[in-house]
């Protein structure tokens, strides 16, 4: 391992033991903190999510408020989180004039629509959810302020048909994220889960991010953290273990595309690849008919970006 990897790991690798929501009051001071859930769809377990930071970090002072965006949902994903204590927004009614597809969307309008200093970004699916990771999430940034972005290390189990395979998820981040980094920000290779939805990061830095749509969300937003911030503004906190939902290939394809081309677009913008290199965002996928023979089936992956928000005079307006 590469000396400067190992020393950024020592450093900026928060684990247990981790202060407790009532020690880590002592470090907030003025700070405020909004945690902020993208939501579509997701009325079976964001009411579970947004009860708990309620009831015990809101409750503590910790928190001071929970957001959730709705992007469009057709369950009753907005008033299951508002009766859980969330202030509910809607993504088309936030910044609108500007695509709202996708979670970096909500994200994106999320962050405006909050109000706290700090921001925690959480998912809406996460079952089971613990509220100590916001905890742990908020530990780097509220102890030294030289840290602007925190993402979450945690081992990924995967369960498929109701057995649980440990360590076996994240299948996008171990094939396609992690090899990317390795090769081409190789300073960046400590990092865990470069691809976790579970994030803290100061506004200060989020509103000068560009933030890419879809499922480049993630790897964008750290790429252009460490272009902006520097590696040592960025550090992982430890959650142990966080589940999540089994994909399907063709899914996993889609989301692995999306990475690459958010990659990709930071390369052509550092000079280091021709603008007009990627030729097409088609992925060509094959399934097999009735009669067993092979047939494609193309889908277009699609990245939009949006503008910092520090760039935007509604935003400023709206923060002044």
């Amino acid at each position: 391992m590469p000396a400067d990897v190992a020393d950024w790991l020592h450093r900026r690798t928060f684990g247990p033991p981790f202060p407790s929501a009532t020690e880590l009051l002592e470090h907030k001071g003025g700070t405020t903190v909004s945690v902020v859930v993208p939501a579509l769809d997701e009325e079976a377990t964001v009411g579970q999510v947004v009860l708990a930071v309620v009831d015990v970090l809101v409750a503590k002072g910790l928190v001071d408020e929970v957001l959730v965006v709705d992007s469009g949902s057709t369950d009753a994903t907005g008033s299951v989180a508002a009766e859980a204590g969330a202030r509910v927004v809607h993504a088309s009614e936030v910044l609108p004039g500007w695509p709202t597809n996708g979670k970096g969307a909500a994200v994106w309008r999320g962050v405006a629509a909050a109000t706290g200093d700090v921001i925690v970004l959480l998912d809406a699916d996460l079952d089971p959810f613990d509220p100590d990771w916001v905890v742990r999430l908020l530990t780097p940034v509220l102890t030294d302020p030289a840290i602007s972005l925190v993402k979450a290390a945690a081992d990924r189990p995967l369960t498929v048909e109701g057995v649980l395979h440990p360590r076996s998820g994240g299948r996008v981040t171990e094939l396609v994220a992690r090899p990317l980094l390795g090769l081409l920000w190789p300073e960046l290779s400590g990092l865990v889960q470069p691809l976790s939805g579970e994030i803290c990061i100061r506004r200060s830095l989020f509103e000068r991010l560009p933030v890419t749509t879809g499922y480049g969300l993630e790897i964008g937003m750290l790429l252009d953290a460490h272009r902006i911030a520097g590696l040592d503004a960025i550090a992982q906190a430890d959650l142990g273990e966080r589940r999540h939902r089994h994909h399907p290939d063709r899914a996993l394809g889609r989301m692995a595309s999306a990475v690459v081309q958010a990659v990709l677009e930071r390369l052509t913008e550092e000079g280091a690849l021709a603008p007009d290199r990627v030729r097409s965002r088609d992925l060509v996928q094959f399934l097999r008919d009735d009669d067993g023979q092979l047939q494609p089936s193309a889908v277009a992956v699609e990245l939009e970006r949006l503008p910092p928000l520090s760039s935007l005079p509604a935003y400023r307006e709206a923060r002044a």
